[in-house]
């Protein structure tokens, strides 16, 4: 075992530990030793960088795989990274071998698309709205009430109308869409000074709400009597400090990898609109792959979804746990509330008709899709 220095905490032995073992065998058998807790054991470490480096050496074929988060986020965000290093790995018989990219240290959301479209990385997580400028229809997803509960996003992610009328534009584009991550319905979550809980939209009256760049977003939270403020990422959290946005919407998991959980109060779940994420790869190199690969890689993809399926109450209760103790409180609406969330934005009103028509081409197209959220595939996800 490595002796600990004199000054050294856990997280600051482990940081320098992570470093020393990069430097040594390189970055992803750190990554790796750290998800299974050996980094402070030389030996252990050691073995782990062994079996690393014989599985590249082994593997005809090298998989980048770059995401926005931290290998340990998948404890209340399940981006399941790890797992599905191992499962391409596995299931291809071991002809690829995954590097893994977390935390962002080659970028995050539409950078980490368009790594994917021009070749630069093989594959990379974000979100379906970073795949909307590539094959708008994924767009449809902000439609309000439209596919917000986890079970409507899986019925239609899964559907053969989303195959038929999604997947052919993705592919259009130059990606090969692997695997949908649920991670939950975005929330109304309220800053520290701010009257809570937020039942009905009516209590949404003026209250300045941070948004994305999504047109639907800023039109939805203004049907329901919010005041849309357009602010980026990166300053969220000083405007919620500040008061510059009194609300916004990540779903739980995202709040709490984020840092929100000191500067908010209540936290409403809404229902809306599903925050999710996607794993895409490079269609070219997906397809210069040998068949039997391919469709090792299709089904690891698969067993990993299935995992990020049963990991979302966990890593919800996690996240509600830990936030709780900051004192942040949740409210989950009735079914008269949540019907005046409906009421007063949902995408059957015909407000929506415009985008309906514009992204899925057709309206007989959105019926489809529509139908398809409400059919029942083999896919089962449990809601908040």
């Amino acid at each position: 075992m490595v002796k600990r220095r004199e000054n050294d905490t856990p997280a600051s032995e482990e940081r320098r530990r992570f470093l020393e073992i990069s430097k040594k065998f390189g970055f992803t058998a750190a990554v790796v030793a750290g998800a299974g807790g050996t980094l402070l054991s030389s030996e252990a470490a050691a073995q782990t960088a062994k079996e690393e480096k014989e599985r590249e050496a082994a593997a005809a074929h090298t998989m980048t795989v770059a995401t926005a988060y931290i290998l340990g986020a998948s404890r209340s965000y399940p981006i399941m990274q790890l797992d599905f290093k191992e499962n391409v790995q596995n299931a291809t018989g071991g002809k690829i071998y995954v590097k893994l990219a977390p935390g962002g240290q080659l970028g995050a959301g539409g950078a980490l698309a368009q790594k994917v479209q021009n070749g630069t990385i093989q594959a990379a997580q974000h979100s379906l709205s970073n795949f909307a400028p590539f094959a708008p229809v994924v767009d449809l997803i902000n439609l309000p009430y439209f596919c917000g509960a986890n079970q409507k996003f899986v019925n239609l992610v899964s559907s053969e109308a989303w195959k038929a009328e999604v997947d052919p534009k993705v592919e259009a584009k130059g990606f090969k869409a692997l695997w949908y991550v649920v991670i939950d319905p975005r929330v109304v979550a309220m800053r520290k000074g701010g009257e809570g809980p937020v039942k009905t939209p009516a209590d949404l009256e003026g209250i300045k709400f941070r948004v994305p760049g999504s047109k639907m977003l800023q039109q939805y939270y203004r049907m329901i009597g919010a005041n849309p403020t357009p602010v980026a990422w990166g300053e969220t959290p000083s405007a919620i400090k500040q008061g510059v946005a009194d609300a916004l919407d990540p779903a739980v998991g995202a709040l709490y990898v984020f840092g929100f959980k000191d500067i908010l109060s209540w936290v409403t779940f809404s229902q809306a609109v599903p925050d999710s994420q996607v794993y895409s790869c490079n269609l070219d190199w997906f397809n210069s792959l040998p068949g039997d690969v391919q469709e090792g890689v299709l089904f690891a993809s698969d067993i990993t979804a299935q995992q990020n399926l049963a990991k979302v109450p966990a890593a919800r209760n996690y996240a509600m746990a830990e936030m709780g103790k900051a004192g942040v409180q949740f409210y989950s609406p009735t079914a008269d509330e949540l019907q005046q969330w409906v009421a007063a934005g949902g995408y059957q009103l015909p407000d929506w008709d415009s985008f309906k028509k514009e992204l899925a081409g057709s309206m007989d197209t959105f019926a489809k899709l529509e139908e398809a959220t409400q059919t029942p595939g083999r896919y089962y996800v449990h809601d908040a």
